[in-house]
């Protein structure tokens, strides 16, 4: 019904109000930002994403079939700003959780951050390559919290067969994260926490092909780069800093999830302990 009536979803009560509250608290916050984007815009000169929509709808204001327009902008903006803050946040959520659970996986994290760098050293992104224990803990993370247990839907363009099963050109495809990140054929120990499935003999890191909690192809999460590169940021600057413990009379904790469209962890204390 709401693909063929969607005002009328509006004016139903229910718990989709709730959404649509934080719609528009969204969109308004983005709308706002457009605004202060258009005072100083120069055509010319872009230094953003909405910079350049801004002039991508300025060039097709004419063309009746163009889908740049002021409500796909926000839109498009809304959907990269909850995608590239969300889960970035609830992946340090699991982060510190984990570390809770494996103190001394974070006690091995945080002498490998003091052996490799300087007290005043700021963290790069390009320092993940001399932490090679760190970086696998990371990867491990990402893993095992495995977020977006779906991928983006897909649709088969020809027919064709997958494991023996027909499917059907036009058929909708939603992509099983879940199967490949605790796969038991490419992982050792895929139901526990173990960041050597990340290291050679050696504790030289390395990769894994069924390592895709970004997805893969051309769905690909088109944050990953820099979803990347702020998890290590922060994740590292965190552990350099403080130490997490247990809050005192607390043994363990819940590694279960919050099933929804992003698997989160369940609310939980921690004590944080400065070094």
């Amino acid at each position: 019904m709401y693909d063929a009536f969607p005002w009328f979803m509006h004016h139903l009560p229910g718990p989709h109000q709730e959404v649509f509250v934080y719609t528009n608290f969204m969109h308004n916050l983005v709308k706002n930002e457009v605004r202060s984007h258009e005072e100083r815009w120069k055509e010319d000169d872009p230094q953003d994403l909405i910079d350049f929509y801004l002039a991508q709808i300025a060039k097709t204001k004419d063309d009746p079939t163009s889908t740049f327009n002021e409500d796909n902008m926000v839109q498009t903006v809304a959907d990269l700003l909850l995608g590239g803050t969300e889960t970035t946040t609830i992946t340090l959520c699991w982060a510190l959780l984990y570390m809770l659970q494996y103190p001394d996986i974070q006690e091995r994290v945080q002498k490998e951050l003091d052996t490799v760098l300087e007290p005043s050293q700021l963290i790069h992104y390009e320092d993940r390559k001399k932490l090679p224990y760190t970086n696998a803990v990371i990867h491990e993370i990402l893993r095992c919290s495995n977020i977006t247990a779906v991928g983006a839907p897909r649709q088969c363009v020809k027919d064709t067969t997958v494991l023996g099963f027909p499917v059907e050109k036009g058929t909708i495809v939603l992509p099983n994260l879940h199967s490949a990140v605790y796969d038991s054929e490419h992982w050792e120990t895929p139901w526990k926490f173990n960041p050597s499935h990340f290291l050679d003999s050696d504790g030289n890191f390395v990769n894994n092909e069924a390592f895709i909690p970004f997805s893969a192809g051309h769905r690909v999460c088109l944050g990953e780069q820099m979803a990347r590169t702020e998890l290590f940021i922060f994740f590292v600057n965190l552990l350099r800093v403080f130490t997490f413990q247990l809050p005192e009379g607390v043994k363990e904790v819940n590694l279960n999830y919050i099933l929804g469209a992003i698997l989160q962890p369940h609310p939980y204390k921690l004590h944080v302990v400065p070094r």
